[in-house]
């Protein structure tokens, strides 16, 4: 007999005796019949869970399916700051009677933990020798970080908000009391500014230089620190190099105004949103108005239309359709229209 283990992993969406149950189920029966494993090859089961969980323990669902006599073990995962959130961890001990491959397995937003191993496969099998990298390029308001953010959750792949780093630096920027628009005031901050995105409790939190600024990046007036700022060639750079780092160890939907003509031109799928400018202001308008801000829609309009004039005409990587991009426009659509639309180019990609 040789002995041997296997990893698995798994998230749930909430802290709920059945979601952590069924999905730890899923997870395990996945694991035996990846690796051929019956009930009687199953030396032990460990169990690790983030501390977010804690409804029930995970090994009830192991017990559920019949390990009544295996030895199980239920542990709190090592609080890493931020790591991925809601998630549980399995280490399985088994014995067979040959040598061969194992299969570690990964499901639901723990396929990010192990990138080198997942990426997007049809029914969500796993497929070690492919990432899936999707760049979702648009003006302001399309509706690009929405689905976006929709899109990576249903493909249990990473969303990264790229604006959200550029509005970091803006802030920057404006809290030293310099011209967003200056590079002069700009390129000297570069070489002592530090932006970090993570995912904690299943929400993306920004931190600039150590300091989490996620609410202090969302207004009108950072909104156009960080379309002036995205026109130097020295911002860009610096970030652009972190995002490209990123996609080259991992599955991703990334979404800004260059993606697929300058960050990833080689992404598998490239998509241009778009909607009318008057469409594009009444959903930023409103959007302001549920955050209690009182803004007048012609002014909103004005921005828009002022930034639209801003991204598509600076000198470095300007906004525009990538050639291979597929037109997209979101006016007078719902979130899931456009979604549905997008997954049958992947189905059409994956033929």
């Amino acid at each position: 007999m040789k002995i041997c283990a296997v990893r698995g992993a798994t998230t749930v969406d909430k802290n709920e005796k059945k979601d952590i149950l069924s999905r730890t189920a899923a997870l395990l029966k996945q694991m035996m019949d990846c690796n051929s494993l019956t009930l009687h090859d199953i030396i032990s089961v460990i169990f690790t869970a983030t501390k977010d969980i804690d409804a029930v323990y995970p090994a009830v669902a192991a017990r559920e399916l019949g390990m009544t006599g295996i030895p199980l073990m239920c542990c709190q995962e090592m609080d890493v700051t931020g790591s991925l959130p809601l998630c549980i961890r399995v280490l399985m001990h088994f014995q067979l009677t040959e040598v061969r491959a194992v299969q570690p397995v990964y499901l639901e937003k723990a396929v990010m933990l192990r990138p080198d191993l997942t990426g997007f496969a049809p029914g969500g099998d796993v497929n070690p020798d492919k990432k899936l990298t999707i760049a979702i390029d648009g003006p302001a308001g399309a509706g690009k970080s929405t689905i976006a953010k929709r899109l990576a959750e249903k493909l249990a792949i990473l969303y990264l908000d790229t604006g959200a780093m550029y509005r970091a630096v803006g802030l920057k920027v404006m809290e030293a009391g310099g011209d967003p628009a200056d590079p002069s005031d700009v390129i000297p901050l570069l070489d002592r500014t530090d932006v970090v995105v993570r995912y904690e409790n299943g929400a993306q939190r920004v931190y600039l230089d150590g300091r989490d600024v996620t609410d202090k990046i969302r207004t009108q007036q950072i909104s156009g620190a960080a379309s002036a700022v995205a026109v130097i060639p020295e911002v860009r750079r610096k970030l652009v190099n972190l995002q490209r780092e990123i996609a080259s160890r991992t599955s991703l939907v990334m979404d800004g105004r260059d993606i697929g003509t300058y960050v990833l031109p080689d992404a598998d799928v490239k998509i241009f949103l778009t909607a009318s400018p008057e469409e594009r202001a009444r959903r930023r308008w409103e959007e302001l108005r549920q955050k209690g801000m009182d803004q007048d829609y012609a002014n909103v309009w004005k921005e828009i239309t002022n930034r639209d004039h801003n991204d598509s005409n600076r000198s470095f990587a300007p906004l525009k359709k990538a050639k291979d991009a597929v037109w997209i426009d979101t006016t007078n659509k719902a979130i899931d229209e456009v979604i549905t639309e997008i997954e049958s180019l992947l189905q059409a990609q994956r033929g």
